[in-house]
């Protein structure tokens, strides 16, 4: 666990989207972050809900989570869809021993590196908007405060969306997903060519564009636009050290 101090901040910047240039998908991507740190976690990934309920893959913390993410919508089984269809958490679930659960899922997330997984509602009373889903290594568990921290944080993520939404009426829930399902396929196909041009893994390439925009106050899509249109406008990205 994390230190109070530090884990006042995270829930602190969590609740802090009343601002004009908030993105969603940097957000998200926070998020993924401090739930690993929070739950000394492998990996993190969430799963938002569109409009007509479906699951969509948002962010995650790895490439394998984000892999691992994708595979459970696809084959429409795994935790995450277990924990957004009865709105409980699937907590310390050991994957060797889901086979009979998650015929599927379960040897496709081990073979990813995975031995336990945690699921948890995004939710605010009855509605659920998406689901956090933690990975850890093999016999890796949460003890009841971590779940209850973990909670928390995916609690206060889900008021910050949804006042993020309430203040901006005139953008539709699925205007909002849309956009962002759009961002993550700019930044995807950037973090493959930025890996390319540098030489370096798209976790790092991830890295370095999520930097560069934060350094010169610009949205994440915008600089993935400009890598994967006009590389040679920001050298100081695009150029291998």
């Amino acid at each position: 666990m994390i230190s109070s101090q530090k884990l006042a901040s995270v829930f602190v910047e969590m609740a802090d989207t009343l601002v004009d240039d908030f993105d969603l998908v940097d957000f998200l991507h926070n998020l993924t972050g401090h739930a690993t740190e929070i739950a000394d976690a492998m990996a993190a990934g969430i799963l938002l809900a569109d409009h007509r309920g479906l699951l969509r893959f948002m962010a995650a913390s790895s490439d394998q989570s984000q892999i691992v993410e994708l595979f459970q919508i696809q084959n429409s089984e795994g935790p995450c869809l277990d924990c957004y269809r009865t709105g409980t958490p699937v907590i310390n679930t050991d994957l060797r021993a889901a086979g009979d659960r998650w015929p599927v899922f379960a040897p496709t997330a081990s073979r990813a590196g995975f031995g336990s997984v945690h699921a948890l509602p995004m939710r605010l009373r009855d509605q659920v908007i998406g689901t956090l889903n933690i990975f850890g290594a093999e016999g890796a568990r949460l003890d009841a405060s971590d779940v209850a921290v973990v909670q928390a944080l995916a609690d206060v993520a889900t008021i910050a969306i949804l006042q993020e939404r309430s203040v901006r009426r005139a953008e539709t829930l699925t205007e909002q997903l849309h956009g962002a399902l759009n961002s993550r396929v700019a930044i995807e196909q950037a973090k493959g060519a930025l890996s390319k041009m540098l030489g370096v893994g798209t976790d790092q390439a991830f890295t370095l564009m999520r930097s560069h925009a934060r350094s010169h106050r610009l949205r994440l899509e915008d600089v993935a636009q400009i890598v994967l249109d006009d590389p040679r406008s920001i050298p100081e990205l695009t150029t291998p050290s």
